[in-house]
């Protein structure tokens, strides 16, 4: 954090941006697509509930996925701008010649968590493709993109985070 109180992340225009401040802006972007759709699709689910007396078959599946790609999206992007997924409190409590380890420790967590969600999602989207959703012409194995795709970007945010050298006494949020 500025002395202002500000994110240590760079600002959108800078030179000196890393090219995975691109790949988490698209993320959050995503995310937020994500997130609209995902009250769009309620919104039409009440609607036809309630005033047209039709529940449509494919507004659950289709919240589940916008959902799914809305939270591991967002928290992937969130661990790139160092602002989840970490222990804030003890690190910013820490001795600073401790903060070192605790900011490479929770880094080092992240980017296992990452690749843990990485690998199971894609394990399970591919043991559940050639089964389709009920009520959408999608494979189920959809619904698990998002998990992999997310885990993902974690686990890279993460390890890039890690691998540079930190300023403990701005960063970790």
């Amino acid at each position: 954090m500025s002395a202002a109180g500000e994110s240590a992340a760079p600002q959108a225009g800078a030179t000196d941006r890393d090219p995975l401040d691109r790949v988490a802006d698209i993320a959050l972007s995503l995310a937020a697509a994500a997130l609209v759709l995902l009250a769009l699709v309620e919104m039409w689910q009440v609607f036809a509930r309630y005033v047209l007396n039709d529940s449509p078959s494919w507004t659950e599946p289709v919240a589940i996925l916008c959902m799914n790609a809305a939270m591991m999206l967002g928290a992937s992007a969130g661990v790139h701008a160092q602002r989840h997924f970490g222990f804030f409190i003890g690190l910013h409590s820490a001795p600073l010649p401790v903060r070192r380890v605790l900011l490479a420790f929770s880094r080092a967590v992240q980017a296992g968590v990452g690749a843990m969600l990485a690998v199971w999602g894609i394990r399970l989207s591919a043991a559940t493709w050639g089964i389709p959703m009920a009520g959408v012409s999608l494979p189920q194995g959809a619904a698990y993109l998002p998990l992999s795709i997310g885990g993902l970007l974690i686990a890279a945010f993460a390890l890039n985070l890690l691998l540079r050298a930190p300023d403990v006494r701005t960063e970790g949020g």
